[in-house]
């Protein structure tokens, strides 16, 4: 095992697209499942007002207060909105794409931090290019595994962090292009919240906005999910799926296989994969505690940010496609489905 010292490489194509096939053509019932869910941008309106009011509420506390409040209770709803933005990034909600990038802009708003357009451009090249070094944004950088290292205070600083790493990341995938008018849409969107509710709503509002971000991705239970979806903790398994409770807090994300599988299907019938598939899917090794899996994340030497697998092998998808609509197609055209 090198996982120290280096990702693991596979000279295989990435693990999802054949099981996508198998299932499909075993279950073909489950192409009934793929479609848009109209709904999530109510759950996403109601969760950034709920953010909001609370960031209101809590203007005149101490900051202890607002720390507290932010780890116990705005680091769920971030993070729900981190999942939501995920389900407008797969074009899951509206059948327009203006549509899908206005309502990941306003799940960020109590962000603090613009992320979710840039979110969009690498998150689809992830499932495209599953642990292709130069495309992946999920994988961590060499020099940041190495800075890191395997010992609990270098990945405790990690997690703590989190956005900032990845924030860094972006140089490495030269083939993809990071800005557009899209990114600084997103970013006048949500710096220009920040400045009104500094201005009309005191620091404090403020800061519950950053700490719930940063709670919501990093040094808390559900910083564990980042651990969950793609770190070798079973290996030579590269995907794992959550099955724990706080699934029903954060939308489903923990279905990262039957999610990986078929990227068509949003949040709300991704058990139902499951549950037609079970033959696929409980052979597989899973998780069911995030808090759990992110105490053996901190103390357990043998897990590093080199626990992830890297490939060469690109399945025949162009990169830099024309277009975002001819990068679906060029997935459909790979999984062998036809999104609804």
């Amino acid at each position: 095992m090198a996982h120290n010292t280096d990702f693991q490489h596979s000279s295989q194509e990435e693990p999802h697209i054949q099981r996508t096939k198998d299932i499909i053509r075993k279950y073909p019932e489950i192409k009934k499942l793929m479609g848009k869910n109209p709904n999530t941008f109510w759950w996403a309106l109601l969760i950034v007002s709920g953010q909001l009011g609370i960031a209101f509420l809590l203007r005149d506390q101490a900051w202890w207060v607002v720390l507290i409040a932010a780890y116990l209770v705005g680091a769920f709803a971030n993070h729900a909105l981190f999942v939501l933005i995920h389900e407008f990034t797969h074009n899951m909600v509206f059948k327009s794409r203006i549509a899908n990038l206005w309502g990941g802009i306003m799940c960020d708003i109590p962000n603090a931090f613009p992320s979710s357009v840039s979110f969009r451009k690498y998150h689809l090249k992830h499932h495209a290019f599953q642990g292709h070094y130069d495309i992946d944004a999920d994988l961590p950088s060499r020099w940041e595994a190495r800075l890191i290292g395997s010992n609990f205070i270098g990945k405790s600083i990690w997690l703590l962090l989190f956005p900032l790493f990845q924030a860094l990341r972006p140089p490495r995938l030269k083939e993809i292009q990071f800005n557009s008018a899209w990114v600084w849409m997103n970013l006048i969107t949500v710096m220009g919240v920040n400045v009104l509710l500094f201005i009309f709503v005191g620091p404090m509002a403020l800061v519950y906005m950053v700490a719930s971000f940063f709670f919501s991705v990093g040094l808390h239970p559900l910083g564990a999910r980042w651990i969950q979806e793609h770190y070798l903790v079973a290996a030579p398994q590269e995907t794992y799926s959550y099955y724990g409770p706080l699934n029903k807090l954060a939308f489903n994300v923990g279905y990262h296989n039957e999610h990986h599988d078929f990227s068509y299907i949003p949040w709300n019938n991704l058990p139902k994969v499951r549950e037609i598939a079970s033959d696929y899917y409980d052979t597989l090794y899973y998780h069911t505690s995030w808090s759990k899996l992110l105490l053996k994340f901190l103390f357990d030497k043998e897990l590093s940010l080199f626990s992830r697998v890297t490939r060469d092998d690109r399945g025949g998808i162009n990169v830099s496609s024309s277009s975002e609509n001819d990068f679906f197609k060029g997935m459909e055209k790979k999984e062998g489905l036809t999104a609804v």
